[in-house]
């Protein structure tokens, strides 16, 4: 955990400045509501929006990156919720449980051996009264990815979250080694999840490769934009696949109280309603009132 090291790096004025957009009232109170986590060395610290220390007690290190470093911690925040608005639909699914809590949005900052450019981020919620008494208690909500030198995303951001399921299956049969009473009466499930998922990530490479990696829409006719449309459909099937997989095999660790596991295996599924509502909301969506709004 090195984001404060690496985040300490940069400056405000070598980050390139944030498109344009306004924000609606539900992204516009998880900004002001974003609570920001970031590691330095094995320590994991919890900032407010106002980047006040909450947990744990701060040393002089984390003291003196807030104070020279705000500016960037505005940045990051901002570049955090943009990118939620264009290129995710985690907060239009999670809307209700972050409402519930007041808007509060806890972003966990993983930074990804890049400089200090590129992070995965963890998002959670959780009741604000309740944040320090029984901070574990917090609802994961899903994760994005963002490089904070390069706001537009190759393939609308597809390829890097597809290619992320393949890591997070890999830490699922981690956790199974750790968390299962009984892992080997569960290879059939296994087997099945690993097959849908190549076949997703095969597939799906195989699709974006034929696709413009970027969407001009003033250079595309509308019978590009169909071909596009359905492509990009196609390989949410493969995500739906993939998906039912993953429920069916969640309701059977219930039924048989493999709790301590199955919630791995509830975030992974999370991840996955959230891509196929990406696709659903953001990217066939948004090409089906291109086409048809004309």
């Amino acid at each position: 955990m090195n984001e404060v090291q690496e985040l300490a790096k940069l400056d405000l004025e070598d980050l390139p400045e944030l498109p344009a957009i306004c924000f609606d009232d539900l992204r516009q109170n998880v900004l002001k509501n974003l609570h920001l986590e970031v590691g330095a060395g094995p320590v994991l610290y919890l900032l407010s929006p106002s980047y006040t220390v909450i947990n744990p007690t701060p040393n002089e290190i984390i003291s003196d990156f807030i104070r020279r470093k705000n500016e960037v911690l505005n940045y990051v925040k901002e570049s955090i919720v943009y990118n939620l608005a264009v290129y995710s639909a985690l907060l239009d699914v999670n809307s209700y449980f972050i409402e519930q809590n007041h808007f509060l949005v806890l972003a966990r900052l993983r930074e990804r051996d890049s400089g200090g450019k590129r992070y995965e981020i963890k998002f959670y919620t959780h009741s604000p009264r309740e944040l320090l008494t029984n901070y574990t208690d917090k609802i994961y909500i899903g994760r994005d990815f963002i490089d904070l030198l390069q706001f537009q995303r190759k393939y609308l951001g597809v390829r890097e979250l597809i290619d992320s399921l393949k890591d997070q299956y890999d830490n699922l049969i981690d956790r199974a080694q750790e968390k299962m009473r009984h892992p080997f009466r569960y290879k059939s499930f296994f087997q099945e999840i690993q097959e849908y998922l190549s076949d997703l990530i095969n597939e799906s490479h195989n699709i974006l490769q034929s696709l413009p990696p970027y969407l001009d829409y003033d250079q595309l006719s509308n019978r590009d934009l169909v071909d596009i449309n359905a492509q990009y459909r196609s390989i949410k099937h493969y995500l739906i696949e993939l998906y039912d997989e993953v429920c069916e095999f969640e309701n059977l660790l219930h039924f048989r109280r493999e709790t301590e596991f199955a919630r791995y295996v509830t975030k992974y599924k999370k991840d996955l309603g959230n891509l196929i509502a990406y696709f659903e909301i953001k990217i066939n969506g948004q090409l089906c009132s291109r086409i048809y709004g004309k």
